[in-house]
């Protein structure tokens, strides 16, 4: 996943998306634990994603709006 394909997504899309990525990256290590997946640098890609993910939540929660002045 971009940057820029966090950027255009809401705060609401982003803990969904952030739910749906630890979710994949617990299965894939449990797979790997069992037998040697495929691509195992997905396991690194997903990582980096969910830091992505959790970098923009964090910074939008920083962030004070327009509600709250």
């Amino acid at each position: 996943m971009k940057n820029s394909e966090i950027l255009e997504l809401s705060t609401e899309e982003l803990t969904a998306r952030l739910a749906e990525e630890r979710s994949t990256l617990t299965k894939l290590k449990f797979a790997h634990t069992v037998s040697a997946i495929e691509n195992p640098s997905r396991i690194t890609k997903i990582k980096k994603d969910i830091a992505r993910l959790n970098t923009e939540i964090t910074k939008r929660k920083a962030v004070p709006t327009s509600e709250t002045i």
